[in-house]
């Protein structure tokens, strides 16, 4: 009997060696596995002082990774100057290679690894942050490179991920059809809104995918990574991820007055670089529970390899209650 697989892990020791079979780098004599989320994320360090990253893109609901777009969309971002993580091609030129594993072959892809640390919670590294969102948001504007697989509309974000967590195994008859009227009301409430703006996203910029690097003239810049997530999508969406990651995700939830703070520095600074209409910044509330609609449908989407018990019936049940609650939920200007 052949047993099936449904996501292995390699080990760093053996990404390292691919990496230097397949690339035209110096030696490899470090290697480390950072982190096991949606993908797998090792580094590396060469004998000539440079550090990598290199990401195993794994199975999603989406379907297969955004590759050709992500790579030259930081590429069009590096040549206009943006601070961002570019991809490392391989010594043919490729932008990734396919990795044999047991549940079939996946793409590794080679990125610069930038130094600095995560955004803080002072002002200075939150209108940082912001900025650097503005600049990518007025760089991507130019982009016309191959297209994005993947647009972060209402069907991407809101829709299929529904569609996904209704099939969960720990979804229940009496829950079903209150995730799809929570659905329903919040894709109403959106499109109510009118024509919303565009802008070509990070796709996940919390906070924690840029770092704050800090000059010799004691300036705090952004630089960024991890853009498997960008495509061209609402800028209301992309605003909405940070307070996103700033609320508590609970029953009971509140913004304190610390994170609204934190909230009013960034939309203050990215408004001072780049204007946003009245209409966007009255839908990134809604597009705070659309990012939750998006996340749920990812944790439904790794249940194979999590396990049904990362989603349990009663986790559900709170999510229910909380996505009742944001529906009149507001955000401090």
């Amino acid at each position: 009997m052949k047993l099936e697989i449904a996501q292995s892990t390699p080990t760093a020791a053996s990404i390292a060696m691919l990496v230097q079979e397949h690339y035209g780098l110096s030696e490899v004599v470090e290697s480390e596995f950072l982190r096991r989320s949606f993908n797998q994320v090792y580094r590396l360090g060469l004998t000539d002082g440079r550090s990598l990253v290199a990401r195993l893109s794994a199975e999603r609901p989406r379907g297969a990774p955004n590759l050709q777009f992500e790579a030259a969309a930081l590429e069009h971002w590096a040549e206009a100057g943006c601070r961002v993580s570019r991809c490392v091609p391989t010594a043919g030129g490729e932008i990734a290679i396919e990795v044999p594993l047991p549940e079939g072959p996946r793409a590794l892809m080679l990125f610069e690894h930038l130094p600095g640390e995560f955004t803080g919670d002072t002002a200075l590294d939150i209108e940082a942050f912001a900025r650097g969102l503005a600049v990518l948001h007025t760089a991507g504007e130019s982009y016309a490179g191959p297209e994005s697989a993947y647009r972060l509309d209402l069907d991407y974000l809101l829709q299929r991920p529904l569609q996904g967590l209704l099939r969960a195994p720990t979804m229940t008859a009496e829950l079903r059809p209150q995730f799809e009227e929570l659905g329903e009301r919040l894709q109403a409430a959106i499109l109510a809104l009118g024509e919303l703006s565009q802008v070509l996203c990070h796709g996940d910029a919390h906070g924690s995918n840029n770092f704050i690097q800090i000059d010799a003239q004691a300036r705090r810049e952004a630089v960024f990574f991890d853009f498997d997530e960008a495509g061209p999508g609402c800028l209301a969406y992309e605003l909405a991820v940070y307070p996103w990651n700033l609320h508590p995700r609970t029953v009971d939830g509140v913004l304190s007055d610390k994170a609204a703070q934190q909230w009013r520095h960034f939309i203050s600074a990215y408004r001072e670089a780049r204007p946003v209409p009245d209409a966007d910044l009255a839908a990134i509330p809604r597009f705070m529970a659309a990012r939750q609609f998006w996340l749920l449908g990812e944790y439904a989407g790794r249940i194979p390899v999590w396990g049904s018990q990362a989603m349990p019936t009663d986790y559900l049940r709170r999510q229910v209650t909380m996505l009742r609650k944001w529906e009149t939920l507001e955000l401090p200007l």
